[in-house]
């Protein structure tokens, strides 16, 4: 279904995201920082939740454009590349505007953070997007195992997100005094994902030469 070299490469690249600052992480780390660890972590449960519905999404819309119109799994391989170094380009021009998160959030039962890490996840559209162009660079065009590919993919994604954001729940505090203090090492982590995201591309465009 997937060879170990592609997943390797994939999990390789889904740590790269993960370490990267973004709005998941900075959910997880101002909640941690307003009510404590258990905050933060049931909030990445939430957003890992998320993760699993936007792979079903993907995986199942990637499995019926497979059956309908095979070539327009290549289509949506190439617009997907072509998004993912737009998202690339962008990341590498980005200036490092991270804002460490203050105590003096909103306290939420943990219900809420749950739900509110799921549903920040599941209704951004950015995600979905970011999952239909993601997963077709590393999945096999097979109609019958595309939802098993998502799945497995998305644990992958899930694995690497909440072993950074996991360990950012616990120390959130002094990571964001950190890395406020540290601008250069997010425009660093800007300039990775935009390789990350031009290494897609041009893997792609190597697998069409073959």
């Amino acid at each position: 279904m997937m060879d170990l070299a592609t997943l390797l490469t994939f999990a390789a690249a889904a740590f790269a995201l993960a370490i990267t600052p973004g709005p998941d992480m900075l959910l997880v780390m101002t909640r941690s920082v307003a009510q404590g660890r258990v905050a933060g972590l049931v909030t990445l449960a939430g957003i890992t939740l998320g993760c699993f519905g936007h792979a079903l999404v993907a995986g199942f819309s990637l499995s019926g454009v497979l059956l309908v119109a095979p070539v327009m799994f290549e289509i949506i391989r190439w617009a997907g590349a072509a998004y993912l170094l737009w998202l690339g380009v962008q990341a590498l021009r980005g200036a490092g505007g991270f804002r460490p998160p203050q105590p003096g959030a909103p306290r939420l039962p943990l219900g809420s953070l749950f739900r509110q890490g799921l549903l920040t996840n599941l209704l951004n559209p950015k995600v979905a997007l970011f999952f239909l162009a993601l997963f077709p660079q590393f999945m096999q065009p097979d109609p019958d195992t595309a939802v098993a590919q998502a799945l497995l993919l998305a644990c992958v994604l899930s694995a690497a997100g909440a072993l950074v954001n996991g360990s950012i729940a616990l120390v959130a505090g002094r990571l964001g005094e950190w890395l406020a203090a540290r601008p250069g090492f997010v425009r660093w982590q800007n300039r990775l994902l935009g390789g990350v995201f031009a290494a897609m591309a041009l893997r792609l465009a190597f697998d069409a030469r073959r």
